[in-house]
């Protein structure tokens, strides 16, 4: 059953590289219907493409799966990220009905206001040490596919549920809970300081939905290991969800949608 919704919020997809899960994200659009879809940076990643492009048929049907919605009555707005920084010179134009924007404050149904972007321009190692970042994106991308070695043991030894190597790496590393915490702080600290509600980004791929004085921190997660997005119900609660993949015959891409957090409950 279509699951009718005002809004759709995805970000760090990393269309180009093995590491994105391109077959999970084209599953969970099928699950969903809905009047806007917000794509919050690193949809594409020409950092990892300079190094080798990996473009199997599904990234480019999730291209076309996002230029069909377009087409048909959805508003596409696409805000790049550092991965996809090619385009924001290109901001303020409209490509094939996808309007590209380099924020956007959005109006839920209930009246609140988010701000909408990336945000690696808070995030100090990628402004001021670019080198860094991409020996972390390399690390990080080893970590994604040890845990995809991991994940297939875990269902071959029917064990059930999300579990993330990398993720579990972000949580208990003191330098990398530092870094989050800084991060989604200043994010917080900036939609306050422009009078607004709260604040939907992208980039640390950390998929989170809480309060950070007073403003509601909502963090989209990825496509490269949580397979998770932000959904604004038609009422504009919003709420962090996750694609779990179950075991699945061949050629049948089965799954189901897991709520992990909604804001009224923050």
């Amino acid at each position: 059953m279509i699951r009718r919704v005002r809004s759709l919020f995805l970000s760090d997809i990393h269309l180009g590289t093995r590491a994105c899960q391109a077959e999970h994200l084209l599953a969970f659009l099928r699950e969903y219907e809905c009047e806007q879809l917000f794509l919050v940076g690193d949809i594409i990643d020409f950092w990892a493409m300079n190094r080798s492009v990996h473009w199997p048929a599904t990234h480019n049907t999730v291209v076309q799966k996002i230029l069909k919605m377009a087409r048909h009555h959805t508003k596409v707005c696409l805000i790049p990220g550092n991965h996809d920084e090619l385009l924001r010179e290109h901001a303020g134009s409209n490509f094939g009905d996808v309007h590209l924007l380099r924020e956007h404050v959005h109006v839920a149904a209930d009246g609140k206001q988010y701000l909408v972007l990336h945000g690696d321009e808070y995030d100090q190692v990628t402004r001021l040490h670019r080198w860094i970042s991409v020996l972390g994106d390399m690390s990080y991308t080893f970590l994604i596919h040890v845990n995809r070695v991991l994940s297939w043991l875990r269902r071959k030894l029917g064990v059930s549920g999300h579990w993330s190597l990398a993720d579990y790496a972000k949580r208990n590393v003191l330098q990398a809970v530092s870094y989050i915490s800084d991060f989604e702080s200043a994010v917080a600290h900036t939609a306050a300081q422009r009078g607004l509600d709260g604040v939907i980004c992208g980039h640390i791929h950390t998929p989170v939905l809480r309060q950070i004085g007073g403003v509601t921190y909502i963090n989209c997660g990825d496509w490269v290991d949580s397979c998770t997005a932000v959904v604004e119900h038609m009422d504009g609660r919003m709420e962090l969800v996750r694609w779990e993949p179950e075991v699945r015959a061949a050629n049948d891409e089965r799954g189901k949608v897991v709520p992990l957090h909604a804001a009224d409950a923050a």
